[in-house]
């Protein structure tokens, strides 16, 4: 499957400006479920706010996309699938949905920043959303992820 034309040009305008950064197309993904909340998310990185992402380890192992490493590039499309950022992780810790931190509620960004507001947002957010049969749970494995904008430079 090829990449659509306009990731594949931003990527190559991407490279000339920073010619460390690999030939091969990194993984290209939009925050949230909807168009609108892909958005919203993306603002709040452009904005610098949001430095922190969490994932489901059931709905990576359900899909079978790799887990993000540290290191990793990320090409991120908004809700019409528009690339708009390129970021690069940082740090991932992979920990019970209970155990997630209230420091890493705050990097995500959204809502109050809190972590009740986080876990409550989280849990909805998979309740509805995920890619596997198991859904939610407490002690559901959590990826934690970091990033840094990389481009546009913040």
């Amino acid at each position: 499957m090829s990449a659509d034309p306009a990731v594949e040009s931003f990527w190559n305008e991407r490279r000339r400006a920073d010619p460390a950064l690999p030939e091969a197309l990194p993984e290209v993904w939009a925050f949230g479920a909807t168009p609108a909340h892909a958005d919203a998310l993306l603002d709040l990185v452009l904005a610098g706010i949001k430095t922190g992402t969490a994932s489901s380890l059931w709905d990576y192992e359900a899909s079978g996309d790799p887990v993000p490493a540290v290191g990793d590039l990320s090409v991120i499309i908004d809700g019409s699938g528009a690339p708009r950022a390129v970021l690069e992780t940082t740090r991932i810790d992979i920990v019970p949905f209970r155990d997630v931190t209230a420091e890493h509620a705050h990097s995500e960004g959204e809502g109050d920043r809190t972590l009740e507001d986080w876990r409550e947002t989280h849990e909805r957010y998979w309740r509805r959303y995920s890619e596997n049969e198991r859904g939610f749970a407490p002690d559901m494995p959590v990826i934690c992820e970091r990033f840094v904008l990389r481009y546009p430079s913040a």
